[in-house]
């Protein structure tokens, strides 16, 4: 695997990438062995993989266009050029779970303190997530096209599948709820108000509860799965192309 050495710049596709703190979009990188995330650290839910460094920036890079609604409906201005220009800020040893396909470690940022107004538009982005999670949900038809070898959960198991994570997610914050059935949006909505209600109070950046999660990293993680999957049925509810 190709490493971007610390004060080194560049470019991939035409894009830069750079360790330079002067550059636009905070990045950090969680290395597998077969398997590396890049994760925007301020903007949560933006993280995406690929076998190398390189193609999980360039992957990112590409999904830019994707994550922007997100930040337009939580009404935060998302730079035209996030996506053109990174700055790694860390690289962290993966896992299993990396491999896997999950982003699974915390970043060195994660620790630092939470102010007001940024746990607002921590809160506001997951808040944002979730209304397009929702969205293409609608949209969606029951039965979603197969993967390449046949695979992949139908739209309901699906939503299941993210309702169940989100419980268990919650748990890391100190919210203890069962698992919303997909058809009570009572519960669902409750379970959403609960986590929402940690992500916007201001922390010094430790978990809420033993074991837990910084809100940082917990804001990353919920809106990454839901985002993830949001995705994943937009493009499996077209027709193969």
């Amino acid at each position: 695997m190709l490493s971007v050495p610390v004060g080194a710049v560049r470019t991939f596709g035409g894009r830069v990438v750079c360790d330079d703190h002067g550059m636009t979009t905070a990045v950090y990188l969680e290395l597998g062995r077969q398997r590396v995330f890049a994760c925007a650290l301020d903007w949560p839910g933006w993280c995406r993989s690929g076998k190398t460094e390189e193609l999980a920036l360039e992957t990112l890079a590409a999904y830019a266009p994707r994550y922007a609604p997100v930040a337009e409906r939580a009404g935060i201005a998302f730079p035209a050029g996030a996506g053109d220009a990174q700055r790694v800020v860390e690289r962290l040893p993966g896992s299993g779970a990396t491999d896997f396909g999950v982003p699974e470690k915390v970043a060195s940022g994660d620790a630092e303190p939470l102010g007001g107004r940024d746990a607002e538009r921590q809160a506001a982005l997951v808040t944002a997530a979730w209304a397009l999670f929702d969205e293409v949900v609608a949209g969606a038809p029951a039965e979603l096209r197969k993967g390449p070898r046949g695979g992949g959960r139908d739209r309901d198991k699906m939503v299941d599948h993210v309702l169940g994570a989100e419980a268990g997610y919650a748990r890391r914050l100190g919210v203890k709820q069962r698992p919303p059935a997909i058809d009570d949006p009572a519960a669902i909505a409750a379970l959403r108000e609960a986590i929402v209600a940690v992500l916007r109070q201001p922390s010094d950046g430790t978990p809420p509860v033993p074991k837990g999660w910084p809100p940082r990293y917990a804001a990353r993680r919920v809106a990454w799965h839901v985002l993830d999957h949001a995705w994943e049925m937009q493009d499996r509810s077209s027709p193969a192309g």
